[in-house]
């Protein structure tokens, strides 16, 4: 067995990111969105790195898996009566890693750095998390209202803006980091996994940093993307909404064709199968599996595919070359 790296961002990605590792521990390094991390009262929110560590470390809430489960907001609460923000809810413990980031990042250490050490301090010892890039990258929303930031979009505007497009600013100067890198270059490296997650404001910032899908596609290890649309509709949050407002038919293909020339394998849901066809004739190979992962058991058995689909790809280069 080798190593696998993951991107990765939101729940539905620490999701699938857990079951890979408990089919990898210790073999696992997670490239972690941060376009969408802002600064808000001198903290440092990375909701993105927030939701990975609390799931890896198994305290995520359930349902709001950027905080730790059974969150209070006894300081939020005294904000709103003293007259500060309103829309973005700050968990009391949820405080204490955004705090720690902020003096961290007020000393100039490298966000990698940091977020390396809370993997240790949460017992997250079997696998990395790493950010996208040290460099800070910031996902703008272009809507019918104006170009707004994730944290606006979402929070303070609802998710109601018509989108236009994004624009992922300063990627362009980013650089990968040398832990990145050094992921990526193991000599064991199996697979590259794309977890089911927003492909616009999650996904694509990490492959819009300086040299990314290069070093991806140099490597030529299988790379297979799963999708986060079931049934044509989102699993969470509002990948469906952004794809329809961008004039794409909301399904699993769509999903796909935003990873052209990227991937090598795609995977669908079962309720999606009378889809396989038609994206195998977009050109990737695909199967379909369980995607939906309401248990650990799911988490593992999805992972467990998508590294029998890698294995399959793998085997089928190996038999044309010898061929």
């Amino acid at each position: 067995m080798g190593s696998v790296v993951a991107l990765a961002g939101q729940i539905g990605g620490a999701k699938l990111a857990d079951g890979l590792r408990r089919l990898r521990g210790g073999q696992l390094t997670v490239i972690v969105n941060t376009g969408d991390d802002y600064e808000t009262m001198g903290l440092a929110v990375s909701p993105d790195i927030d939701t990975m560590l609390y799931t890896l470390s198994g305290i995520a809430d359930p349902q709001r898996g950027w905080e730790p489960v059974e969150e209070t907001y006894s300081f939020f609460d005294m904000l709103k009566r003293l007259g500060g923000p309103d829309r973005i809810p700050l968990g009391d413990r949820s405080m204490a890693m955004q705090l720690l980031r902020a003096e961290g990042l007020r000393q100039e250490r490298r966000l990698t750095e940091i977020t390396l050490e809370f993997c240790h301090a949460l017992g997250i010892n079997d696998a990395r998390v790493l950010p996208m890039s040290d460099d800070p990258v910031r996902t703008q929303f272009i809507t019918e209202a104006g170009d707004v930031r994730y944290h606006e979009y979402f929070s303070d505007l609802q998710c109601e803006p018509v989108v236009k497009g994004f624009f992922y600013a300063g990627a362009d100067r980013a650089g990968l980091s040398e832990e990145i890198i050094n992921a990526m270059y193991a000599p064991d490296l199996e697979a590259v996994v794309i977890c089911p997650t927003n492909p616009y404001h999650t996904i694509r910032p990490i492959l819009e940093i300086e040299g990314m899908r290069e070093l991806l596609k140099s490597r030529g290890v299988p790379i297979i993307a799963v999708t986060p649309i079931v049934g044509g509709n989102a699993l969470r949050g509002s990948a469906g909404k952004i794809m329809r407002e961008l004039g794409h038919e909301v399904s699993a293909r769509s999903v796909a064709l935003e990873y052209y020339q990227l991937i090598d394998g795609f995977v669908i849901d079962h309720e999606d199968e009378a889809q396989v066809e038609g994206i195998r004739a977009s050109g990737f190979d695909v199967v379909a599996a369980p995607t939906f992962m309401r248990t650990m058991e799911d988490r593992a058995n999805l992972a467990q595919a998508v590294l029998d689909f890698a294995a399959t790809i793998r085997a089928g280069r190996a038999a044309e070359a010898a061929g």
